[in-house]
């Protein structure tokens, strides 16, 4: 790794393919742990490059265990965000359950939180499952259109880097690229960034990577989610006949037709809490901060999944998935094929 160090201590940054080197030798085990906490720290200095961060999640892809299912990837939406900001509730994982009701198939990748009721610890409580093997993964998500791909299963090589990242005590690129690593190979994704800086560069990485569709998004109130307590600064990726495009631009919640309002007054303060959360918002028994969120969030999956056109409409469709009880159903056939 060393020739690649030397750039970056030179002010260098590295082509794609120079990222790729230096990252197969981390993830392939070759490195000096001393090695990959300088390159972390080098990295994690200034702003990585979209050559960096390519050359990076096409290494970890090649590391990745995969889940292998009958379902086109084009046709599978991932709603992992990068974590690090300050936290709600489990939105972009409430707006996977209501894709998942819509026909959208989710594959949810995502790790334990960091304040003990993200993603993983809720579903876990929930009933699903967080060992499931590959095959159980693979029925959850053409049965039920969701499986969570608890990501410590499905990124073996990451751990040669697990404890010099705990080490260092500061997000680094492993933030931004595991996202990006989808196990199932969705090609569609709402990504929530921690830093407003993230969104277009991460889009610009979907967007080199071939992404069908996507969303990356950075409430303007801190929050890596698309919020209701101010607008969204939001990157969308499209793909056409004449290539892929990013267009920026930023989001309130009044013009796709949600209500302003403070997503953190309805914070949970522990996982008992964000549980119950989770079950009012399906039936619509949430306090209307925490459903106006939720139905904003799920306009981006089910835009991104390719279901609805317009954010509008995919509130619309959300509200009524909700309203009709096809968010409560989607959840509990999850917890049913999950259990076997």
């Amino acid at each position: 790794m060393a020739p690649y160090l030397q750039l970056l201590i030179a002010g260098h940054t590295l082509s794609t393919d120079q990222a790729r080197a230096a990252f197969g030798e981390l993830m392939g085990g070759q490195s000096h742990p001393a090695e990959v906490g300088a390159l972390l720290a080098l990295l994690a200095s200034r702003r990585p490059t979209v050559e960096e961060l390519t050359g990076a999640v096409l290494v970890m892809r090649s590391f990745v265990t995969a889940l292998e299912t009958s379902i086109d990837p084009q046709r599978i939406l991932d709603t992992s965000g990068t974590g690090g900001a300050p936290k709600a509730f489990n939105a972009s994982t409430l707006a996977a359950v209501i894709a998942a009701s819509q026909d959208v198939y989710v594959a949810k990748h995502g790790n334990r939180s960091r304040t003990g009721r993200g993603s993983a610890e809720v579903l876990e409580m929930l009933g699903v499952p967080l060992d499931l093997g590959l095959a159980d993964q693979r029925r959850c998500l053409e049965r039920a259109h969701f499986a969570f791909c608890f990501a410590p299963h499905h990124h073996p090589a990451a751990r040669h880097a697990a404890p010099i990242r705990k080490a260092l005590g500061f997000p680094t690129i492993f933030n931004l690229i595991g996202p990006l690593t989808n196990p199932a190979h969705a090609q569609r994704q709402v990504v929530g960034v921690y830093d407003r800086a993230f969104v277009p560069l991460i889009a610009e990485v979907l967007c080199e990577l071939g992404t069908e569709h996507a969303f990356v998004y950075h409430g303007l109130d801190g929050l890596d989610e698309m919020t209701t307590g101010a607008s969204t600064l939001v990157a969308e990726v499209t793909r056409s006949a004449q290539g892929g495009s990013v267009h920026l631009r930023e989001i309130s919640p009044e013009s796709v037709g949600v209500r302003s309002c403070n997503p953190l007054s309805v914070a949970p303060s522990n996982l008992a809490e964000a549980v119950q959360l989770f079950r009012d918002v399906l039936v619509g028994r949430a306090p209307a901060a925490a459903l106006e969120m939720t139905v904003l969030n799920a306009a981006a999956a089910l835009v991104a999944g390719g279901r609805t056109d317009t954010l509008a409409d995919g509130v619309d469709l959300a509200r009524k998935s909700i309203a009709s009880g096809a968010a409560d159903a989607a959840l509990a056939r999850l917890i049913a094929v999950a259990r076997g």
